[in-house]
């Protein structure tokens, strides 16, 4: 089904909204800070809205982040609908005495399947850190210290989505995403569909799921409907009435939508919606009142600045109400980066070592001023070259990875060059996440020295490389 429409679309009129209202919001969209590569609206079923600024393209997976804990939140509901679990089971109960602490303290003992779905589970931070540092993720997240009472603290956890993940592949045999192949992303056309998997062979769950623009709108109208797709109850309403419900509140978050309390693997906002959301700007944006449904794919730090756009133009739109007038471009794009020529290179490969965010290990500038740039491919696998020239976006595959986000091969990337004074300026954007890279590459004698800049990082976004003499 990929690149396949699978949505109804419609004119914005027939579903009661103004075209000039949505037109407004766009444009608000493209003149914000924020950097949006995606939107889709749903209004009664129907797609009102679908844009993509160029090089971005609405029919490429796009990375997720933490919008993979509602479809976690899917298939735990769906187990639970099988009769395999309860929101009430010890959390100690799906796992092996000799994956649990030599002492089982009372909080963990306590700690339940819904602690988990409600990010309640005691600890006092978020455990994806210390469970990312080895491959016995499992073993680590009980062994770590409970502080609090399971279900008295709000703390989002991404480590409790990945024990979720674990406990539905502990009772199912299967991955969370080979479960949820056949009962979710088959029957909404997601076959595109793919899921990091841990070192110890388990699906995130908490992050790391890809799918297209189209088929995340699939899945909000899902939502909408309830569990309903085209006659067939996938999800029971029952589960996504609770999931998407305030279960426990988070009046400790900082932004106002992200302080309105918390479902199962959803977050409750302003004006009665609940969404999924990932890291950078990766929003499913559901108004029950309004029967729509909002997908955003973007980058940015300022997520609460995304929400603040849709409140003053979308909502009104929706509402029927007058919407402030922006002009919108009449093309959507992300230009690349302009300037000089480059001059040309030596043709030498300078090689970097050490650990950076971006995985560049070696650059080489070429006579005929394009570069060649080489990234280390996700997991440590192996490498693989991106070539960097002046002009358009030059597009090309390859399987390359920044901060160990991208779960599979193929991925589709974008690349241009300039010149400024004696310095290689090269930007390249791995278009299936919000990850964008500027390397700016001098020579001096027998070494290079590369500035990088990354648009967002979950670290530093910038560093500086020297080769290897």
């Amino acid at each position: 089904m990929l690149g396949v429409s699978r949505l109804p679309r419609s004119t914005p009129e027939a579903q009661g909204l103004s075209a000039a209202a949505l037109d407004s919001f766009v444009g608000a969209l493209d003149a914000g800070e924020p950097e949006i590569q995606t939107i889709m609206l749903l209004r009664h079923g129907q797609v009102v809205l679908e844009e993509a600024w160029a090089p971005y393209r609405p029919e490429d997976p796009h990375l997720l982040f933490s919008v993979s804990k509602s479809f976690t939140s899917t298939g735990v509901g769906l187990a639970i609908d099988a009769g395999l679990l309860s929101l009430d089971d010890q959390v100690i109960s799906f796992f092996d005495a000799d994956e649990l602490p030599e002492t089982v303290s009372d909080n963990l003992a306590a700690m339940k399947v819904r602690h988990l779905l409600t990010m309640t589970t005691g600890h006092s931070q978020d455990t994806v850190e210390a469970l990312s540092r080895d491959r016995r993720m499992v073993k680590i997240f009980l062994g770590l210290d409970v502080a609090h009472e399971p279900g008295t603290v709000f703390v989002y956890n991404s480590g409790a989505t990945y024990m979720l993940s674990a406990i539905v592949q502990r009772l199912t045999g299967e991955r969370l995403l080979d479960y949820l192949r056949p009962r979710l992303f088959e029957p909404l056309g997601a076959t595109e569909a793919t899921w990091q998997v841990s070192r110890e062979g388990i699906t995130t769950g908490g992050w790391g799921l890809s799918i297209n623009t189209e088929s995340l709108a699939c899945f909000g109208q899902l939502l909408l409907q309830h569990g309903e797709w085209k006659g067939e109850q996938l999800v029971p309403a029952e589960w996504y009435e609770a999931a998407t419900s305030r279960q426990v509140p988070n009046d400790n978050e900082e932004n106002p939508d992200w302080k309105q309390g918390y479902g199962f693997q959803f977050w409750r906002g302003r004006h009665n919606t609940y969404r999924g959301d990932g890291a950078f700007g990766q929003f499913c944006l559901i108004f029950p009142e309004y029967d729509a449904a909002l997908i955003i794919t973007s980058a940015t730090t300022d997520m609460q600045g995304i929400l603040n756009t849709v409140w003053e133009y979308l909502l009104p739109a929706l509402e029927g109400k007058d919407v402030p007038s922006v002009s919108r471009p009449s093309r959507l794009e992300l230009l690349p980066p302009t300037g000089s020529a480059p001059a040309g290179g030596d043709g030498r490969t300078y090689r970097f070592t050490g650990r950076n965010d971006a995985g560049l290990t070696a650059v080489r500038l070429d006579p005929d001023g394009t570069g060649v740039f080489t990234f280390e491919e996700f997991g440590g696998s192996g490498s693989h070259d991106i070539v960097c020239a002046p002009g358009d976006w030059r597009e090309q595959s390859a399987p390359g990875t920044v901060n160990d986000a991208s779960p599979e091969a193929g991925m589709r990337v974008v690349t241009s060059a300039y010149g400024d004074g004696d310095a290689f300026v090269a930007t390249v954007r791995w278009v299936e996440t919000p990850f964008v890279a500027r390397f700016t590459c001098r020579v001096a004698g027998d070494s290079m020295t590369v500035d990088g800049k990354l648009n967002v990082s979950f670290g530093p976004t910038e560093f500086t490389l020297t080769s290897e003499v």
